[in-house]
């Protein structure tokens, strides 16, 4: 269900229209809340033209679709409108359609969340539509949008996970290619927004507006849907959607200024040109439970988790820990290890609320009694040089680099989730290697690094 100060708001996001005859698209419409703000919002002023609406609205459970019947009979008794409701699988019958007359002009949808299995039909239909995507609601998205005439204008409110990782790529080449993007509005508290219905996937809403030319985006942003603090700015789609990045990544800048990432000469080199590889921890514990072990043994080396690193310390062997602290060396583990040494670790999953996304940590080869090898479990990233230790001051430097407050501010531009996985950490561009052990030899010197020193040292170092 979509509250009400968000449908409105969702609403109030279409550009005034002069057209004589509106074709509304309402998917997922559920009780029709949406429809109803689109609809308030003409009968009450001259922004919408319109002499005539027609609503298409799609809804599949029959209790809801019962109270969207009555809700838009209602307005077509005071509205020169109609309405159709239709208890049809969209997928299913967009899927027909989209080779067929572009009718709607505007769409306004707050789309089903699940994944699509491979193997399903939903997959299949969308595949022979052209619409490559592993979700409904981008599903909903790009079948809505083929339908659009035009210039139609499309707003709807859907999951940040579309805006990076590499399954939603061609679900974002295929809305970039077909529409200009106009607006992306972006919830910043995770808990205030939607927390009646305990959402917990970061959600934005977007105008799109079909074959149109790609100009400069407006972004707004609230704590909640209140919308009590919004705050508004126009970006250039350069900012938005890098134009040398190959996954097409959507960035949602907060603030209109640029951060050190974009600004600096110096932060320009890919990993690759680093020479440093960054993987997942490739020990997938659940997996390997009857190799897992709480203390150290004899025929073990030492297993780490999250949970041993805080900051720059590492607390091994550490109590509590949910599986365990060691891990058998064998021959059913042996290629799940990498030599002891210098490492540098990002941890992949961050709290909800948590200020920061990005925590990086340096494992050190003192810190696990001469151990000859490591086992680095799957919920930390690991940067290796061929799963293999980094030199001392390049893995300092990487670390003090990536516990930056811009870095942790660009992160924030593309990626909705707590997650940050490898994929994400390899698309950041970074100093080159020369400044990385430069940083790292600063970071030797110090007794200990606020984040204040942090920033000052790298903003220095790149220029």
């Amino acid at each position: 269900m979509t509250p009400a100060p968000v449908a409105r708001f969702m609403a109030s996001l279409f550009p005034p229209s002069s057209l004589d005859a509106c074709h509304l698209l309402d998917a997922g419409a559920g009780v029709g809340a949406l429809s109803c703000a689109f609809l308030d919002r003409w009968a009450s002023g001259d922004e919408f033209r319109f002499k005539e609406t027609q609503v298409e609205a799609y809804e599949i459970d029959d209790a809801l679709r019962g109270h969207l019947k009555e809700t838009l009979a209602r307005y077509a008794e005071k509205l020169p409108l109609a309405c159709r409701v239709s208890a049809d699988d969209f997928i299913r019958a967009a899927a027909l359609q989209t080779m067929g007359l572009r009718r709607f002009t505007h769409a306004i949808l707050n789309p089903p969340y699940k994944k699509i299995n491979s193997l399903s039909d939903h997959r299949s239909i969308l595949r022979q539509a052209g619409i490559e995507t592993v979700n409904l609601y981008s599903a909903f998205v790009a079948l809505a949008l083929d339908l659009m005439q035009a210039n139609g204008q499309l707003v709807a409110i859907i999951p940040r996970s579309f805006c990076n990782g590499p399954y939603y790529r061609p679900f974002r080449e295929f809305i970039l290619r077909r529409s200009a993007l106009r607006h992306i509005h972006l919830f910043t508290s995770r808990t205030k927004a939607f927390q009646d219905d305990g959402v917990l996937q970061e959600n934005v809403i977007i105008r799109l507006e079909r074959g149109g030319v790609q100009g400069a985006v407006t972004i707004s942003n609230s704590t909640d849907d209140s919308f009590s603090d919004l705050e508004t700015h126009e970006q250039p789609f350069q900012r938005i959607v890098f134009p040398d990045d190959p996954e097409s990544f959507i960035h949602v800048p907060t603030a209109p200024g640029h951060n050190l990432i974009e600004l600096s000469e110096g932060v320009r080199s890919t990993l690759s040109d680093v020479k440093i590889a960054v993987s997942t921890g490739p020990v997938v514990d659940f997996r390997l439970l009857d190799h897992i072990q709480e203390g150290i043994g004899e025929d073990s080396v030492p297993l780490l988790y999250p949970a041993h690193f805080s900051g720059q310390k590492i607390e091994w062997p550490k109590e509590g820990v949910k599986r365990g602290n060691a891990i058998k060396r064998n021959a059913e583990t042996e290629r799940w290890l990498y030599p002891n040494g210098f490492y540098t670790v990002v941890r992949r999953f961050s709290s909800k609320e948590e200020r920061r996304r990005i925590v990086a940590s340096v494992v050190r080869p003192d810190a696990f009694r001469n151990a000859e090898m490591l086992g680095f479990e799957n919920h930390l990233n690991v940067f290796h040089q061929g799963k293999k230790g980094l030199p001392e001051e390049l893995a300092y430097g990487l670390a003090v680099f990536l516990n930056t407050t811009a870095v942790d501010d660009h992160f924030r531009r593309f990626n909705g989730h707590t997650q940050v996985n490898a994929t994400d950490l390899r698309l950041i561009k970074y100093p080159d290697r020369t400044t990385l052990t430069a940083l790292g030899a600063w970071a030797r010197s110090q007794t200990t690094w606020t984040q204040a020193m942090m920033d000052e040292q790298t903003q220095r170092l790149t220029g």
